[in-house]
């Protein structure tokens, strides 16, 4: 009952027996949660930050898979053999299907004499099935070398979370130094040259994603529950729309590099076949059901975008802006998004995105705007609103990431309008360590607030969100943390909303 995911590209098989130390130091995760089955995953990297992960990059190693009942793993329902293949990574995805819908479950692999960490796993509740809560973690933006993955620590210790919504930004394509920046490695702990280099290689991007799962907050937090995943922009490079590089680089050389880097994203994370990248291409826009409650919508907003108007940046909105050609999804996509709002029958329709979707002015009146969020292309976001109201869909909710800051706002047919009909509410998740420790209160915090009456709530603390969907408000639970730039910060609510079903709008919970 299961596909094991792999393409038997490499010439010389392994057994497991010859793997001499721990293969499993990435940890372990689960993904993708449908109502019969998820997708596990496993990288063997005896030696994580050693190219190929100190295997031998043409062979192929056989895997054991099991997944059970119980937390020990003594009540076995699925298992089976997978082909760790050097051709990716020595990456394991396996498609596991035959379970009961809205159930708990554990996993783990084997590779000869070593053992993996048991994950745990939650599968989606069955097509209508009538669903009273669907509890999810947002967050995103995890530079390595700007902090410690602490909130991850804690959001791997929210017991009743349905699946993790991460947006964008799993790892950055800068150099990191031999100290790791803000983390401040000494002696033992301090990295390799090799990753004092911007990425631009497939060997360049596998290291990063091996040096992020090093951290032990991430991987408990993949082990702790289904993580639904897509990309925003530093997994390949900084701002870049479709094969438009922000560095101008020549298209046939971007593409190449976007090659590499959607490879490495799959070989990383807990992904289906049908996202496997074929060269610069990749279907990373998907949907996830949760009974009669929760449709997930999940978009790529980098792969197919129009480039930014005006240089990009802060600018102010022009014909060049508010061109009607001009897009953030890509027409297929959108028309997925659409078909989808006229389809469903849940009573909360969530698009999981990456940039900010409501709009952000610095002042009143004609004012700058950013050109790489929804912003910089106000007809794509209109028609995505309009398609939404054609289709009756009353309880619009979008959760974004990438600013690094936490937002509460309400989604305005008309954001210079006050008085205007709330169409939605967004929630935007603060990062999990990019920018350092943040502040208590911006700079900027009382003109924002001022400007923006739509803006319920904003604050720039490290930290994510815990999303509350029940059958009468949507509730968002905003986590800090005072601290990321050194390890073991506590973790608390800073602010709570809600939004109630079938009249939009946050007010505080």
């Amino acid at each position: 009952m299961a596909r094991e995911m792999r393409q038997r590209r490499s010439d010389r098989e392994l057994s497991g027996r010859e793997v001499g130390e721990d293969p499993f130091t990435l940890g372990v995760a689960s993904g993708d949660p449908l109502p019969d089955g998820v997708v596990l995953w496993t990288r063997l990297a005896p030696r994580p930050l050693e190219a190929d992960g100190g295997l031998p990059p043409e062979c192929r190693i056989p895997v054991e898979w099991a997944v059970a009942a119980d937390e020990e793993l003594r009540e076995i329902v699925q298992g089976g053999t997978a082909v760790a293949d050097g051709a990716d990574a020595h990456s394991v995805h396996v498609e596991v299907g035959g379970l009961d819908p809205a159930r708990t479950y554990w996993y783990r692999f084997r590779c000869g004499r070593w053992t993996s960490p048991v994950g745990r796993t939650r599968t989606a509740p069955a097509p209508g099935a009538d669903v009273r809560q669907v509890r999810v973690g947002l967050t995103s933006c995890q530079q390595y070398d700007e902090g410690y993955y602490t909130a991850l620590a804690h959001l791997a210790r929210e017991d009743d979370l349905d699946a993790v919504l991460f947006v964008g930004d799993y790892i950055y394509e800068n150099e990191i130094n031999a100290q790791a920046g803000a983390r401040g490695y000494t002696g033992e702990q301090r990295l390799p040259e090799v990753f004092d280099h911007w990425l631009t290689t497939l060997d360049g991007y596998r290291l990063r994603y091996a040096l992020g799962k090093t951290d032990a907050d991430l991987r408990a937090a993949h082990a702790a529950h289904p993580w639904i995943v897509t990309w925003d922009d530093h997994e390949v490079e900084n701002n870049y729309a479709a094969a438009v590089s922000q560095h101008n680089l020549p298209t046939d050389e971007f593409l190449r590099r976007r090659a590499a880097a959607y490879r490495a994203y799959w070989e990383h994370m807990p992904l289906r076949e049908a996202q496997r990248p074929c060269g610069p291409d990749a279907l990373l826009y998907r949907r996830f059901g949760y009974g009669d409650l929760v449709r997930f919508d999940v978009l790529d907003t980098r792969q197919y975008r129009s480039d930014q108007a005006y240089g990009d940046g802060w600018q102010y909105p022009g014909p060049e802006s508010e061109d009607p050609a001009r897009t953030l999804t890509g027409a297929e996509q959108e028309a997925w998004l659409l078909d989808g709002f006229r389809e469903s029958s849940a009573l909360w329709n969530v698009v999981v995105q990456q940039v900010a979707f409501c709009q952000r002015k610095g002042n009143v009146g004609r004012a700058k705007v950013s050109m790489d969020a929804w912003d910089g292309y106000p007809a794509s976001r209109h028609r995505i609103l309009q398609g939404a109201r054609d289709a009756g869909v009353a309880n619009l909710v979008v959760l974004s990431g990438d600013v690094h800051v936490h937002y509460a706002m309400d989604i305005k047919e008309d954001f210079d309008d006050p008085a205007s009909a709330t169409l939605g509410v967004e929630i935007v998740g603060t990062s999990v360590s990019s920018g350092f420790d943040g502040v208590e209160r911006p700079d900027d915090w009382e003109n924002v607030m001022r400007v923006n009456p739509h803006i319920k709530y904003y604050a720039e603390r490290r930290g994510y969100v815990v999303v509350t969907f029940t059958p009468d408000a949507v509730r968002a639970d905003y986590r800090v943390l005072p601290y990321a730039t050194r390890p073991g910060a506590p973790v608390g609510t800073d602010a709570s909303f809600v939004s109630r079903a079938g009249r939009p709008g946050f007010v505080p919970a």
